[in-house]
């Protein structure tokens, strides 16, 4: 698997921490910044539209919403609701595009343009007189309900996912909760301990259950707060005595030609870094019985996320030195590995 060079589609005037796509809209949603922290560096969530044109990928900004003095560390989309972790809190948003026609060139040019940045499209001119019509596309972001998510003593939100139907959102941080929200009023419908310390990742299936990855070196699988089982990749795979694995991601994905069949994913990475770093692992298990079916390395490279193909066909990685690889989701084989600019991948959608 040889290192390729990506070209590069979008930079973001900010670090970037979490990417979502919506393929039956052709966007990509990238959000980050730098805080709170009086740098000069924005914080905000980009809008953009994908194409192709002659046959290569293209991204133009459709619209930049500010997000003031918070950074968006991390981003679920359910339609067009976005949940965007700041700081200890959710930020729920709403998306919306208006089509609207405009006069002339002379009769825009007279008039101060306020609101959200707006994006033209192509269309064939209509003769009226002296005056022509052409469509516009308004891209409108608002935001709709926040709440507090993680009360620790650094309070920090790090991760959010919708449910199957986007009725309810998950979330977890550093304190080790998990509580789960009402969309869109964000009303708190549970709350429970799931890990002593951060929780790293969480991952809702279809079924209601909801697996959890923390920093105590634990990955558990709940139905609501009652615990089902603990997961043990080590199991079928290697051991290592004097090196202790933690779990960095967890996701469920769909079998590939089976509507019912559901398979976990989850990455394990070293708990502590080594000056020579053992490698990390990637691990496939059943999703009814949450039993381990292979296990592979997937590096030396330390993994930062984990992102499944809505096909449930191919799995994609992200380390913390900027690198991003394919895997086959059946048989866990590396099929491509780019080598990205930008010094640490933390979100990856596919």
């Amino acid at each position: 698997m040889g290192r390729r060079r990506a070209p590069e589609l979008y930079r973001a005037p900010f670090p970037l921490y979490a990417l979502q796509v919506d393929p039956s809209a052709g966007l990509l949603i990238a959000a980050g910044g730098g805080g709170a922290a009086k740098t000069g560096i924005k914080n905000g969530v980009h809008f953009l539209q994908l194409e192709q044109i002659n046959g290569r990928l293209s991204a133009s900004l459709l619209h930049s919403h500010d997000t003031e003095t918070r950074a968006t560390m991390n981003l679920a989309l359910a339609g067009n609701i976005l949940a965007a972790g700041q700081d200890a809190h959710c930020q729920l948003l709403r998306f919306q595009t208006h089509q609207q026609k405009s006069k002339n060139k002379a009769e825009k040019a007279g008039s101060k343009e306020q609101g959200p940045r707006q994006r033209k499209r192509a269309a064939p001119a209509e003769k009226s007189g002296a005056e022509t019509h052409q469509e516009e596309v308004e891209f409108s972001v608002e935001n709709l309900q926040a709440v507090q998510t993680d009360f620790g003593p650094d309070p920090l939100q790090k991760v959010v996912c919708f449910n199957h139907d986007n009725t309810l959102l998950a979330t977890g941080g550093t304190d080790g909760y998990v509580r789960v929200w009402k969309v869109p009023t964000l009303e708190k419908v549970l709350e429970f301990r799931a890990h002593e310390g951060e929780i790293e990742d969480l991952a809702l299936g279809p079924d209601g259950k909801l697996v959890t990855v923390g920093w105590d070196l634990k990955a558990s699988v709940w139905q609501k707060d009652q615990l089902v089982t603990q997961l043990h990749w080590q199991e079928n795979g290697p051991a290592f005595s004097n090196t202790p694995y933690r779990y960095q991601a967890c996701r469920f994905g769909q079998v590939p030609d089976q509507p019912a069949g559901l398979r976990l994913f989850t990455v394990q990475i070293p708990h502590k870094r080594l000056r020579q770093p053992p490698p990390c692992y990637l691990t496939a298990w059943d999703g009814s019985t949450f039993l381990p079916l292979r296990t592979k390395s997937c590096g030396h490279e330390v993994i930062s996320c984990l992102s499944v193909s809505e096909s449930g066909t191919f799995l994609g990685l992200g380390t913390v030195t900027g690198s991003v690889a394919i895997y086959i989701a059946f048989s866990l084989q590396g099929v491509f590995l780019y080598g990205c600019c930008c010094c640490c991948v933390s979100g990856l959608s596919l």
